[in-house]
């Protein structure tokens, strides 16, 4: 199980709430989050409740002002542990909404989905086993968004409705 601490203030000061769990809603336990601390494990951050919005992978490490390492135009709103997977990878991917279009399916990383399969958009899915990370932009850059074992009948629904996904990559056991 992974440990988090988040503080309101940048370089770890201010109030700080810490927890091992999943959080909807930070607000509830400090004002504003500025920086924060991964002691264990892996989580995504969002920049919105209810793990909405802007998405980012942390790992273990120190992010005294992740705010202008990573883009983010707000503060850390709510956030999600990344259990641990040490199986088989496996996901389906759709062209469009509702598993309609062109399916494909992968079990390993995928540098760019236009290239290697010919589609020209990726907007459901379905997570047969892992945990993935999908990026708006080739070579796993840009935007990101988290997907874990289950069906995604629309990537808009879960706040990213002007993201386009062209690659993704599979959360290794390295969140330990």
């Amino acid at each position: 199980m992974g440990r988090i601490i988040f503080y309101e203030e940048r370089n770890f000061q201010g109030r700080s709430y810490e927890t091992s769990s999943d959080c909807p809603e930070l607000t509830s336990y400090l004002s504003r989050c500025h920086s924060c601390r991964v002691e264990s494990g892996c989580f995504m951050v969002y920049d919105r409740p209810n793990f909405m919005g802007n998405q980012f992978f942390m790992r273990r490490g120190e992010y005294a002002d992740y705010m202008s390492t990573m883009g983010m135009s707000d503060c850390i709103k709510s956030c999600r542990t990344i259990a641990s997977h040490r199986g088989t990878f496996r996901i389906r991917i759709y062209e469009k909404e509702n598993f309609g279009g062109q399916m494909n399916e992968l079990m390993d990383d995928c540098e760019n989905i236009q290239e290697r399969y010919r589609m020209s958009d990726c907007q459901s899915g379905h997570v047969m086993d892992g945990h993935w990370l999908l990026f708006e932009q080739p070579h796993f850059r840009g935007r990101m968004m988290y997907l874990r074992p289950g069906e995604y009948r629309s990537f808009r629904d879960l706040g990213m409705s002007s993201t386009r996904i062209m690659s993704m990559r599979r959360i290794m056991d390295s969140c330990n």
